[in-house]
């Protein structure tokens, strides 16, 4: 039974897995006005974390034919999830965490400032970057986009970043240690995002088209008839490939921590590392088409995907069901119900410490931002995507590194 709403629009559909979750009516608008838009092929789908973005709301799945809208992809391109199991069980933890969480935080920089940032980039990230062919393809780049020379690409190799990018230890439903963890391609592929946004405006003015639009920020590139349309999908490629080598460094790193001062132990050969802001070319419905998913996971049948909770709350390992309502595709976590200001506004550093009692994290006034009271609740929102996952683990964490 498909757990999906069903919204008309003045030209378009909207599908909203969104039953039993609040939307705010800025992202039921900004929704609409993207179903409106020509080239978007037969639905917007609305994942239950669902909420107001730059032009396009985050937790949204749009498909289009013969055009991309880089605001539909956001400027955290590439930003995803990485989880390892190991053999380790709650048993083998030390009583207090803190000596592990200060040991994982000297080892991968975060934050989003200079400290989390490398001083001197390790031999291990820079070697990965050369072999991979980044390196030689953002000379590439470079020489076709001059603002990119500027950009910190090695420098933040391997970094966390910060706002919502977490590093976490958790135990699931047999008291397995996980390690799980948040990022993307940081602050080179926040300025790939923010630039072609800006170009995508620009490219849409010359054209005498923007006062067709409801939003400037959903400004687009046309397939075959924009030398910037493949000019983007070269720059978000590369990001998104840089994004997942980030992931996979740092958890390379924090788990040369643990084996330090943990017994010795394995990690599963395969592990979970899956975006949730990037665009691919996918076929659905009869057509091949671009698929952008902006806070949203690929979830075919098989798929194994993560979906978080906040930093005070459980979080799921999800095989995908296939849904093609949903262009298969799940939530990328629990969604924000409030603003940052917002969230500093009415918590207080007591409720922070109250909604993280049990976690070796953070529990000052620099992260009441990402207190667990700001985002949804994570059981409503994995009901409401009944139809698009299967739980198969459920992760509590017991430490949490935030940026």
């Amino acid at each position: 039974m498909n757990t999906f709403d069903v919204i008309e629009t003045d030209r378009g559909l909207i599908k909203m897995w969104t039953r039993g979750v609040p939307v705010e009516d800025g992202a039921k608008t900004q929704l609409k006005n993207i179903a409106d838009l020509p080239f978007v092929h037969s639905h917007v789908a609305a994942m239950p974390d669902v909420h107001f973005g730059r032009g396009a709301t985050v937790g949204s799945v749009i498909a289009t034919k013969g055009a991309i809208i880089p605001a539909a992809v956001g400027v955290d391109i590439g930003c995803g999830m990485m989880a390892v199991e190991t053999t380790l069980t709650a048993d083998q933890l030390p009583d207090s965490l803190a000596t592990m969480r200060s040991a994982i935080e000297k080892t991968v920089p975060h934050g989003n400032g200079r400290g989390g940032n490398w001083g001197t980039v390790p031999d291990r990230a820079t070697n990965r970057f050369r072999e991979s062919g980044l390196g030689h393809a953002l000379d590439d780049l470079r020489s076709k986009h001059r603002w990119l020379e500027k950009a910190k690409s090695l420098e933040q190799l391997g970094t966390l970043g910060g706002g919502n990018h977490f590093l976490e230890v958790c135990l699931d439903e047999a008291d397995r240690v996980w390690v799980m963890l948040h990022s993307g391609s940081r602050g080179i592929g926040n300025l790939i995002g923010r630039s072609f946004i800006e170009m995508a405006r620009r490219s849409i003015e010359k054209r005498f088209l923007d006062h067709y639009l409801p939003d400037k920020d959903l400004s687009y590139f046309v397939e075959g008839e924009d030398d910037l349309f493949d000019e983007y999908v070269e720059a978000v490629g590369w990001a998104q490939e840089f994004a997942r080598m980030n992931r996979e460094i740092m958890m390379e790193r924090t788990l040369h921590v643990m084996r330090g001062l943990l017994p010795p132990f394995k990690t599963a050969k395969t592990a979970i590392n899956c975006h949730h802001n990037y665009v691919e070319r996918e076929h659905h419905f009869g057509d091949n088409v671009w698929v952008t998913r902006k806070g949203a996971v690929r979830a075919r049948e098989g798929d194994l995907g993560i979906i978080p909770g906040s930093m005070g709350e459980r979080s799921f390992i999800v095989r995908g069901k296939g849904n093609p309502h949903a262009f298969q595709s799940c939530s990328h976590g629990a969604g924000r119900v409030m603003s940052r200001t917002e969230a500093k506004r009415r918590f207080s550093v007591e409720d922070h410490v109250q909604a993280t009692e049990g976690v070796e994290c953070r529990k000052d006034a620099s992260v009441i931002d990402e207190t667990p009271a700001a985002y949804k609740d994570i059981d409503a929102v994995m009901a409401a995507q009944a139809d698009l996952v299967e739980v198969v683990h459920t992760l509590k964490q017991v430490l949490c590194v935030k940026g």
